[in-house]
């Protein structure tokens, strides 16, 4: 099995700012100052109270601002209307930057939410039969990442030149035949009786009465072979990844606290992405090809239709 690989780009320069915004961030206050957040759901808000509570005791004003959709958080940061937001993947805020001319830069990890395959057949990706039925997302974002999770589980294998979207066009090794069937991603659960299995994101999988025990596979059970481009961000503008404060509010959210009620609101659904080898502000090669400077900085890591394209 082939596994996608993005690497971080952990350029000494970038690792020196990290240093410098450790550094600063442990003599300076920002006591008297306040941040807006964009967040995209009650769900997301429920988990950054703990982040504003947090805040609070430095003296820091969090003020989170809740839409309703995946369109304007990141419009409404362009503009400079929110400072951070905090909603979507790496992939989609790569795409949403090259359909928007946008600057927009992922500056921590916050969770990944894993895609998870489902069956009323099987118990196993291991019991596929020749020739069965695969449903997965139509939408690239999720269709791709589908695609992927079948090359993780070793049941094909995908064209690595087409990077984190794929299409069925690009698997290159299907030994079992098998048939993709690409539909609206909130129609797959009702798929699950006519097909042998079905590749389903959380929301949609959650809201159908699925749980994370009735999958029979889940791309974050790897999470170190995860691309990178599937875990969700805080964002902020290109003019402000030195921004002190903005990078204080990411340590504030990776932590334990923040980690736990994760775990809480969404159900064991949702696995923290962050770890101590992070680079500040985070940059992700597009192409998935090692970059040199991750030699010099001997640092390497591995890595979301409507209301899922974003997680």
């Amino acid at each position: 099995m082939k596994k996608l690989l993005t690497t971080f780009l952990a350029g000494s320069l970038v690792l020196s700012n990290a240093f410098t915004f450790t550094a600063a961030q442990e003599e300076q206050s920002f006591e008297g100052e306040a941040v807006s957040v964009g967040v995209a759901s009650e769900y997301e808000e429920d988990t950054w109270q703990v982040v504003v509570d947090k805040a609070a005791e430095e003296g820091i004003e969090v003020e989170l601002v809740l839409f309703t959709d995946y369109v304007q958080p990141n419009i409404a940061l362009n503009d400079g209307s929110v400072d951070l937001n905090a909603f979507q993947h790496v992939a989609f805020l790569d795409e949403w930057n090259e359909a928007n001319d946008g600057d927009l830069v992922p500056l921590g990890f916050t969770y990944v939410a894993p895609i998870r395959v489902y069956s009323e057949q099987y118990a196993s990706l291991d019991e596929l039969q020749d020739g069965d039925v695969v449903a997965i997302p139509n939408d690239p974002t999720n269709g791709g990442r589908a695609l992927l999770a079948l090359e993780l589980a070793g049941v094909i294998e995908v064209d690595d030149a087409a990077g984190v979207l794929p299409t069925v066009d690009d698997v290159t090794a299907n030994d079992l035949n098998l048939e993709f069937e690409e539909l609206e991603a909130a129609q797959l659960p009702n798929a699950l009786p006519d097909v042998a299995v079905a590749i389903i994101n959380n929301n949609f999988a959650l809201d159908a009465g699925l749980s994370v025990d009735d999958a029979i596979f889940s791309d974050g059970d790897d999470i170190e072979s995860l691309a990178a481009d599937y875990k969700n961000v805080i964002a902020t503008r290109g003019a402000d990844v030195d921004n002190a404060l903005y990078q204080r509010i990411v340590e504030l959210y990776q932590s334990e606290e923040v980690a736990a009620k994760l775990d809480e609101v969404s159900e064991g659904a949702d696995l923290p992405a962050w770890s101590d080898s992070d680079t500040y502000p985070i940059e992700v090669d597009a192409e998935g090809a090692e970059n040199e400077s991750d030699d010099s900085a001997e640092e390497e890591s591995t890595e979301e239709s409507e209301s899922e394209d974003a997680e």
